[in-house]
């Protein structure tokens, strides 16, 4: 009898082990990740609607009716590798507990009703490699904690109702390559830049001061910079084009009053779009956009530009594109703007 007891006990935890795969503060995690969203915002037909703990592990496999989207785990199907959540509506707030999921790589809430603030936990998450929480409706603060995220590619949380400054220590983050923060009330300058980003979204903020170069020191690898509709103000000096790997600028809707053009060093340069459109800028058409090799749409429009339209510009051949309307040029504009085998788009009406 004794033998038969054991030998149960043996057998009932080979079940309990074949089934309980993932890992139990894996399993506290989701549980407290889905009863902070409200059950009122849960579809029957979604992924979180799925997420059935008494009928199923969460990283067991085959799913079927249980747990069928919205979760990746490890090979081992012991640890939760990804969250990423349909776009249905789902209300809530982000539990705090979402940091015992330390082996997470995405989390992607994006395009549904999360609210609250973003929790200064999240900093446990040190694999994370992206970060989605874009078109919800967080508030409060960038947390200062999510730049300890070193191993974090991509941070979106633009379309949120974030406020404050952005956290000092941001250049920590040598991961990040792609930043996203756009549409939100964040005030307050552009502290030093990760080196490794890419790309750089701030759109519509509340930003505001001139543009320091020691944001920006060590740029290297910066490509598209999308700073429009904030409160930018100053003179934007000559450093900021020779960016070595700058493609993209747009600084449109801002307060900036003056723009310095230096020749890019020995005519080399990847710049291709420049929109200086809606600011307060004085002064003649800088001419030295002419000495950028590939640059194809230039937007000057709505500043207190005066004199006449340069010659070079006409002449330069990589030119798409020129918006100068809405400033107190004079004179005929060139000719060759809008003759010849590929003619200007744009506008340079007043």
């Amino acid at each position: 009898m004794a033998t038969f007891f054991i030998s149960l006990v043996f057998f009932l935890c080979f079940l309990l082990s074949t089934y309980a795969l993932t890992s139990p503060s894996d399993i506290s995690a989701l549980k407290a990740f889905k009863a902070s969203v409200k059950p009122s915002s849960i579809p029957t037909w979604s992924c979180l609607a799925s997420w059935d703990f008494a009928a199923a592990d969460p990283c067991a496999s085959p799913r079927r009716t249980h747990f069928t989207c919205g979760l990746t785990c490890t090979p081992d199907s012991k640890r939760v590798t990804q969250i990423t959540l349909d776009p249905v509506g789902y209300s809530g707030t982000l539990t705090p507990l979402v940091s015992q999921l330390t082996q997470l790589a995405t989390l992607d809430l994006a395009d549904n009703y999360f609210y609250g603030i973003i929790p200064f936990s999240i900093s446990s998450l040190v694999n994370l490699q992206s970060l989605t929480l874009r078109s919800n409706k967080f508030s409060g603060s960038v947390p200062s904690s999510i730049t300890k995220l070193k191993l974090l590619e991509a941070l979106d949380l633009s379309h949120n109702s974030l406020s404050g400054f952005l956290p000092s220590a941001m250049n920590w983050m040598s991961g990040l390559r792609r930043l996203d923060l756009s549409y939100n009330q964040l005030k307050g300058s552009i502290p030093k830049l990760p080196p490794n980003l890419l790309e750089l979204a701030l759109k519509r903020n509340s930003l505001s001061g001139p543009l320091s170069k020691s944001s920006f020191d060590g740029s290297t690898q910066l490509e598209v910079i999308e700073l429009s509709e904030n409160s930018f103000s100053g003179t934007l000096q000559s450093w900021f084009f020779l960016l070595p790997s700058i493609q993209q600028v747009n600084l449109a809707n801002n307060s900036l009053t003056g723009v310095e053009i230096s020749s890019p060093t020995a005519g080399q340069s990847d710049l291709v779009a420049v929109d200086l459109g809606f600011n307060r800028i004085e002064g003649y058409v800088p001419v030295n956009f002419a000495a950028y090799p590939l640059l194809s749409s230039l937007t000057l429009r709505y500043n207190r530009l005066r004199g006449k339209i340069p010659l070079v510009l006409a002449q330069k051949k990589s030119l798409k594109r020129l918006f100068l309307d809405g400033n107190f040029l004079i004179g005929q504009p060139p000719a060759s703007l809008f003759g010849g085998q590929a003619p200007v788009s744009g506008s340079l009406g007043r």
